[in-house]
């Protein structure tokens, strides 16, 4: 396999940078037949909570002009199940990095124990959720919340913390600098913008949540631009992603200061397109007669 694109972010060897972002790539396991995942920086799987859950209620996903709106709702078999019966078949696979969410700081911080086991290379933090200790507020659009947070799922844990940002702040940079000072080992965003659809024929919302999360490429300027401030004011490593279909959306994350990328949307309509964008990316550093990726991490002019 090529060395121009392997890489290192927080201790974990990387063939490439490229990952899949949570929720858009099931276990991994799911694709085995359409991608060399050996090829993968890596997988990050779909979000595990406290307990198995069925989801949201009605349609959960619409396709939009550029990307789609999901309200999927979390849908998962629990932490239980995933370290009894996914974690077994998938661990020696590629690097694991496990997504999780809770409803309140201490459920974060148990969560992040529990996958204190081997065949977990990393754990990332949802913090798009509403704590209900907390009169439902966000983590991730409140400075403290998020720091909090990211303590509780350090202090319970070895493994590397990635803290997955919300986009839907006023301040990118607020929260960022927050979850590094609280220890976050990387930092990655982002998540889904907050979006809604009507049907005008029924005048109903078309999603069964009403709301749901913007993704796709029409997200991709905007998830550029934050990776670009969050890259200016903190130390840690980054993984961009939002709205990434090709080689050269990558390499516009990379240049505005992103170590590392994680493809989404795009998997849903081209399930190969990771592999497709790990060719493109080495095409483009021969051109550029470049002999690393690294080489152009944050060079934006």
């Amino acid at each position: 396999m090529s060395e121009i694109l392997q890489t290192e972010i927080f201790g974990l060897q990387m063939q490439t940078p490229i990952l899949t972002a949570s929720g858009t790539f099931g276990f991994g396991e799911e694709f085995e037949d359409f991608v060399d995942l050996k090829r993968l920086g890596g997988v990050m799987v779909k979000c595990i909570t406290p307990k198995p859950r069925a989801g949201n209620k009605g349609v959960r996903i619409t396709e939009t002009p550029a990307g789609m709106l999901n309200c999927i709702g979390l849908e998962n078999p629990g932490i239980e199940n995933f370290l009894s019966e996914i974690l077994p078949r998938i661990k020696n696979k590629f690097n694991v990095i496990v997504n999780i969410s809770g409803s309140s700081v201490e459920e974060y911080g148990e969560l992040a124990k529990l996958l204190s086991v081997e065949g977990v290379a990393a754990i990332e933090l949802n913090i798009s959720c509403p704590n209900v200790k907390d009169g439902g507020i966000i983590f991730g659009t409140n400075a403290k919340a998020a720091s909090e947070v990211t303590a509780a799922a350090k202090k319970n844990t070895k493994k590397p913390v990635i803290v997955k940002l919300s986009p839907n702040v006023t301040d990118i940079t607020e929260i960022a600098l927050a979850v590094e000072s609280a220890g976050a080992d990387c930092i990655s965003l982002i998540n889904t913008l907050m979006g809604m659809e009507i049907n005008i024929h029924t005048w109903k919302p078309t999603l069964g949540n009403i709301t749901g999360g913007l993704s796709g490429g029409a997200v991709k300027p905007v998830a550029v631009r934050m990776v670009y401030q969050v890259a200016q004011v903190v130390k840690v490593p980054i993984i961009g992603m939002g709205g990434i279909r090709s080689a050269e959306d990558a390499v516009e994350f990379f240049l505005a200061g992103a170590s590392a990328v994680a493809v989404g949307t795009a998997n849903f309509s081209n399930p190969n397109v990771t592999n497709e964008i790990i060719d493109g990316l080495e095409n483009y550093l021969r051109k550029k007669n470049l002999s690393n990726i690294k080489e152009i991490v944050g060079k934006v002019k």
